[in-house]
């Protein structure tokens, strides 16, 4: 008993005379911390989960490498940032909503750090990444601050944020189900690590969001020079202007004419001659045969592209055959004669910054993804896999034959024709307005039916768990 005494003694001297060299309170501040630390429960139960799940999704993607494991690393980040937050935070007093953004900073600079990468020209894996990005908004529970604050439970936020992160999470379940045993370690490993992972260990040490210091140091954001002036505060700026009218006519199944794309796709479904003057790709035109592409850009090509409104803003307009494998549409502005005949099942199709145009797919392909486009025609006639329509703004698409599975996500307005072959296509929508699906009668001459997926929802507590219908509008 007297020697531990005596080693607990020797440890407490050698600890005050290492503060006694050192002199800071910095450094004072930094050892109190790594020694409650080492101690709290809470801490060391983040450990666990982060040498436990988050190593988990770690390895999977260290075997994928390229973007997934840039993103993981990230995700890997993210988590040690929240570890120090949750250890200052029983060191701090409860800041204010100023002194929470400055305190919360760290966090949201990886979170923006990971949500970059799915920005710009869509990758390859592009559901990796955006699960990914998705499920880090989930950390945010540490800004909750009480009831009042605007938002959920912490608990219920993880769930809540880990549903939008679960709609690409699924995508590369679905995907690589069959192909890729890494990929689907990965999608698991990062549900597991949110749910039951997070959301048990904030359920079981901050069911009411971070344990702060009454006595601590108080937070607060940094005051710039600007700030401490006398000058009024600077204007809101002003409202963005009314949306304009909607690009696509509603008048779909009625007696009236039908008008823009819906014409279009009428005259292709009764074989007029609008299909004769569709261009097709010929040999001359793929990727692989082209002779005319460079590495050099000649001046008056420069000049070219400088004084083209469509180019300057959105690129060369783009219909090719890249590798082989994937066919690239991109940035074809009021074309309504484009066509894909010369393709087969292990092809995929990628629509990306389209305006105002049509796209017709003759023959089978792997998939079809439709993205960033406004006011674009799409008609195919089969898919293997699927057809996504992502980031999109008053689109029509019509399958005339057969396609296992249809996505829409973060589209207002979208018009979906099926075939008597498609009814049974699983439709999944998210984050998504104005969605319409028009299916043949029963008869070949009877009119099409036109059925509104419901975008409205109503959440009921019953029985220890919520519920959720949709929305039905009665007609009075």
């Amino acid at each position: 008993m007297e020697k531990e005494l005596l080693g607990r003694l020797e440890a407490a001297v050698a600890r005050l005379e290492a503060l006694a060299a050192v002199g800071s309170r910095s450094a004072v501040a930094s050892i109190d911390l790594a020694e409650a630390a080492a101690i709290d429960p809470a801490i060391l139960a983040i450990d666990d989960l982060m040498s436990g799940s988050l190593a988990r999704v770690s390895t999977a993607a260290g075997k994928i490498g390229g973007q997934v494991l840039e993103v993981t690393k990230i995700v890997e980040e993210a988590f040690v940032v929240q570890r120090d937050l949750l250890v200052k935070a029983k060191q701090c007093q409860k800041p204010d909503i100023m002194g929470l953004q400055e305190f919360l900073k760290p966090l949201n600079e990886v979170i923006h750090k990971a949500s970059a990468l799915t920005e710009g020209r869509r990758s390859d894996y592009f559901n990796h990444l955006k699960a990914a990005a998705d499920s880090l908004t989930a950390l945010a529970w540490i800004a909750y601050s009480g009831k009042d604050c605007g938002m959920s439970l912490p608990t219920a936020h993880i769930e809540e944020c880990w549903q939008m992160a679960e709609f690409y999470n699924n995508k590369v379940l679905v995907v690589y189900r069959n192909k890729d045993p890494d990929h689907v370690e990965w999608a698991k490993a990062l549900k597991e690590l949110y749910l039951p992972g997070l959301r048990d260990y904030v359920k079981g040490f901050y069911p009411l969001g971070p344990v702060w210091a009454p006595a601590g140091s108080v937070v607060s954001a940094p005051r710039s020079a600007s700030s401490t002036s006398q000058a009024p505060p600077a204007k809101a700026p002003a409202p963005p202007p009314p949306p304009s009218a909607s690009l696509v006519s509603s008048e779909t199944a009625s007696s009236q004419p039908k008008q823009g794309m819906s014409a279009v796709f009428q005259e292709i479904n009764a074989g007029k001659s609008v299909t004769a003057g569709l261009r097709k790709v010929t040999n001359d035109m793929k990727t692989k045969n082209r002779t005319d592409r460079t590495g050099v850009v000649s001046t008056s090509e420069k000049d070219s592209h400088a004084s083209s409104f469509s180019f300057s803003k959105t690129g060369p307009p783009k219909l090719e055959l890249q590798m082989g494998r994937k066919w690239a549409v991109e940035n074809q502005i009021r074309k309504k004669d484009l066509v894909i005949d010369d393709c087969d099942s292990k092809q995929s199709v990628y629509v990306f910054g389209c305006k105002d145009s049509v796209l017709q797919v003759k023959g089978k392909v792997n998939n079809i993804t439709v993205d960033k486009c406004t006011k674009m025609g799409i008609v195919f006639m089969d898919v293997v896999a699927a057809c996504e329509i992502v980031n999109c703004n008053g689109v029509e698409v019509q399958c005339q034959g057969s396609a296992p599975t249809i996505s829409i996500d973060n589209t207002s307005g979208c018009q979906l024709y099926l075939s008597k072959d498609s009814l049974e296509a699983s439709i999944t929508t998210a984050k998504s307005s104005e969605i319409n699906v028009m299916i043949p009668g029963a008869g070949p001459n009877d009119d099409w039916v036109e059925h509104a997926l419901p975008q409205q929802y109503v959440h009921t507590f019953k029985n220890g768990q919520f519920t959720t219908s949709p929305v039905f509008h009665s007609g009075g």
